[in-house]
């Protein structure tokens, strides 16, 4: 069964626009409600955290309404981090965790992510059943059983702290010149906070965000700012977080950025010389660079691959056992110390890894020499299926002849937008930009 609502990080989409309307919230609450509360129990509780998209105060109240009306007690921790939602499930005892945020996604979008008992995202079956609760509709509690809602104000620190933990103790990061750009949300407080309580000298960008202005030519997808913020402020580094600070790029004393898939390279190397990386391999998905894995390979070590998502990502680590993946985009996943990715816990690992080293960041940021990749987008309209056009799929096997043997082809379908996403990676970059633009031609033509 094909899930309708769901994609490969929760709910998303234009707010206002179905689904992520007011009223598909109030439904979602419910049928997660009901879901986590089938005992009739009025013990249970969820925490909800948001980012600073002016809908969230919108989907904030109307999630509320639905799990309250279900029984479920509410506790509102406000803007905080994605990864804080994650453990603050666990660690208040909660039966479920919200995430109101579209990650990287601009301001009129929003989306709601889940996360179970055990701080972990919900498994695609879990999604299944919540959205057959929302189609079939569910019943109300009686009225002395509705649920309460109030503000928890320690959300923030209680994460900082774990943060904190995760580094290694006595490990000051004193003396530190520190560009961290909160992408004007929900780490907007977080980051600086937690950076300056380490020792460093932290200059802030990003951080004043007013509902509109969240990713908007800042943060890890667009890293010139803060790059320029390094490059001008003399920094030794420069740490660029996502709007829900899941994601993370590194940008060294030169200006220059360091993807997750960089960043995995520097950890995966160091954990495994310090006997700390489990299972001898790091988790990362198809997206990530061919250079990754030959790296690994050199270093004895192996890359497991997965379909693109951090959730599956996780999912494969949980099976296998591994405590390290990721993704190319920035999410860095670390199960000894999270449940999710952690920008800012990834972006910290950095700088432990430059105080302990005694290396600038361009000497760390650039592990291994990455093979041509190109990666193009396309947009769609709504019932449009461009992938599943003659065209389209004679263009997609045209190009894999013209690979076979000389790179790979990757083409989907974004789980968070309605994109059709063209990777492909060859020494040639002549052919790579010749495979590349006959399929975006050819998808560009269909919509």
């Amino acid at each position: 069964m094909t899930r309708k609502f769901f994609g490969t990080d929760g709910v998303r989409g234009t707010a206002n626009q179905y689904p992520m309307t007011a009223e598909m919230a109030l439904k979602l609450g419910a049928a997660v409600g009901r879901y986590f509360r089938n005992d009739g129990n009025n013990q249970h509780r969820v925490v909800i955290g948001k980012d600073t998209r002016l809908s969230g105060y919108m989907f904030e109240n109307a999630l509320t309404a639905g799990l309250t009306s279900t029984g479920m007690n509410v506790l509102l921790l406000g803007p905080v981090p994605t990864p804080a939602v994650g453990m603050l499930t666990k660690s208040m005892r909660a039966d479920l965790g919200v995430m109101i945020s579209a990650s990287h996604n601009p301001a009129i979008d929003n989306g709601i992510k889940f996360f179970g008992p055990d701080g972990f995202k919900l498994s695609d079956e879990a999604e299944l059943e919540i959205e057959k609760l929302v189609i079939d509709g569910v019943e109300p509690v009686q009225s002395q059983n509705i649920g309460r809602a109030k503000r928890i104000d320690d959300g923030r620190f209680r994460y900082i702290e774990r943060v904190k933990n995760s580094l290694p103790k006595g490990l000051p990061f004193k003396g530190l010149k520190v560009v961290v750009d909160c992408a004007n949300g929900a780490a907007y407080r977080a980051a600086p906070e937690a950076l300056w309580e380490l020792g460093a000298e932290v200059i802030s960008v990003g951080v004043n965000p007013n509902g509109t202005n969240i990713n908007e030519n800042c943060g890890s997808t667009h890293t010139e700012t803060a790059a320029e913020a390094v490059v001008a402020h003399g920094a030794d580094v420069g740490v660029a977080l996502d709007g829900d600070a899941d994601r993370v790029m590194v940008i060294d004393e030169k200006g220059q950025v360091a993807d997750g898939d960089q960043l995995m390279a520097l950890l995966a190397s160091r954990w495994a010389a310090a006997d700390q990386l489990k299972g001898g391999a790091l988790v990362a998905t198809v997206m990530s660079n061919l250079g990754l894995e030959r790296y690994l390979e050199g270093q004895g070590l192996r890359l497991e691959r997965t379909a693109v998502g951090d959730r599956y990502v996780v999912e494969r680590m949980r099976q296998g056992g591994f405590n390290l993946g990721g993704e190319q985009s920035g999410h860095i996943v670390m199960t000894d110390y999270a449940t999710t990715g952690d920008g800012l816990m990834a972006g910290l690992q950095f700088l432990a890894a430059m105080v302990e080293s005694g290396k600038p960041a361009s000497e760390l940021a650039q592990s291994f020499e990455t093979v041509p990749q190109l990666l193009k987008n396309v947009r769609y309209g709504t019932g449009q299926a461009p992938l599943e056009i003659a065209s389209v799929q004679s263009a997609i096997s045209e190009a894999e002849a013209r690979l076979k043997g000389k790179g790979r082809l990757l083409i989907r379908k974004s789980g968070t937008e309605p994109l059709i996403r063209v990777m492909a990676e060859c020494e040639d970059s002549t052919l790579l930009a010749e495979v590349v633009d006959a399929i975006v031609a050819e998808v560009q033509a269909s919509v």
